[in-house]
């Protein structure tokens, strides 16, 4: 079966062909991705208007880009694969408009999948794992551990009750005077610092570290880096200043939720570990996991690296696995339009 895997519901329009006659990354015949950063960077956030007229710019060409990258037609398509939500209303519109009326001209079925599905899915893509593992979701908009049991069958063991992780790390990089988005660059930071071994003056919270459940909150810390940037206010931040705070601060981040997802693992007996989401290509993240992993002997497995954010592979990969797990029972005949924007996995 061939699969064209469409994703929209933010700011990256990505588009993907997979064929479930292979395995792993090895089905994914092509794929195309146009990211919104430079758009939306001098708003410092996304703007939901701006981000659905890129999408209806850019959802075409990349479509016929996967095509012609791949030596197919639209003809060889068996199944249109769509994220139907969570996401921005207007963006996914984009998404749902052009894969079902896509299916509606080609009389091929479509499949609206939920967006955290593709995420969680995609660190298969890198190999064999059985089930059930443990899931660590880590993004700009989620941060949830999750037992995975099967394809479809998932169980929500904590989530954070204010800001994601990936959240706080752009909004803290904005306190830091950091152009948006400025997670990858507070990471940087705190990582040169740490490449110093400079002695850190700051000490950051480690919010519900020891709150005995796997619920995370994010939002306190931010406070605190606000309150350390607002006694340095008589001065311009200099460098120094930043790479501390942000070591400090990225630190306190991974400690949180390694000792939230291992405490789980254990909880679960489960020693199989899926780190996903666009937070989990964070390198001191994925550093600790993988130390932890060797002295507590559990397996740990990640996206590759350009399919953390958020992507066509996944989609389309997702669509994949619950062909091979439910068959064509779970498509549907095109013409509906529905998005879902605030949408429940569990």
């Amino acid at each position: 079966m061939l699969i064209l895997g469409i994703e929209s519901s933010c700011d990256e329009t990505g588009v993907a062909l997979y064929d479930t006659n292979l395995d792993g990354k090895n089905g994914i015949l092509a794929d195309a991705l146009n990211s919104q950063i430079k758009l939306h960077a001098e708003y410092g956030g996304v703007v939901p208007e701006l981000a659905s007229r890129d999408h209806i710019k850019f959802i075409s060409p990349l479509v016929q880009q996967v095509f012609a990258d791949s030596k197919k037609n639209l003809n060889d398509v068996d199944l249109i694969a769509y994220t139907t939500g969570p996401g921005l209303a207007g963006a996914l519109l984009v998404g749902s408009t052009y894969a079902e009326s896509l299916g509606i001209a080609l009389q091929k079925p479509v499949l609206p999948l939920h967006h955290l599905e593709g995420h969680l899915l995609s660190p298969l893509l890198s190999g064999d794992l059985s089930f059930p593992f443990i899931a660590l979701l880590v993004s700009g908009g989620h941060t949830q551990i999750v037992r995975v049991n099967d394809v479809g069958d998932y169980t929500l063991l904590g989530e954070s009750i204010d800001d994601a992780a990936g959240e706080a790390f752009d909004k803290t990089a904005k306190l830091l005077g950091l152009e948006y988005p400025g997670g990858a660059k507070l990471s940087k930071l705190a990582d040169n610092f740490a490449n110093k071994f400079a002695e850190n003056k700051f000490k950051l919270p480690r919010p519900m570290l020891n709150s005995g459940d796997f619920n995370f909150s994010f939002s306190g810390l931010k406070t605190a880096v606000l309150n350390q940037v607002n006694k340095a206010k008589s001065k311009i931040l200099d460098e120094q200043f930043k790479q501390q705070i942000a070591y400090e601060f990225q630190e306190a981040i991974v400690e949180v939720l390694c000792k939230k997802v291992t405490t789980a693992m254990r909880q679960e007996n489960i020693q199989n570990l899926v780190i996903a989401g666009g937070v989990g290509a964070n390198l001191r993240l994925r550093r600790e996991f993988n130390d932890l992993a060797t002295k507590k002997k559990f397996r740990v497995l990640y996206p590759p690296l350009e399919f953390c954010t958020d992507n066509g592979v996944m989609i389309a990969f997702a669509a994949a696995l619950k062909f091979k797990r439910f068959g064509d029972t779970i498509f549907k005949k095109p013409g509906s339009f529905d998005v879902k924007p605030r949408c429940s996995l569990f």
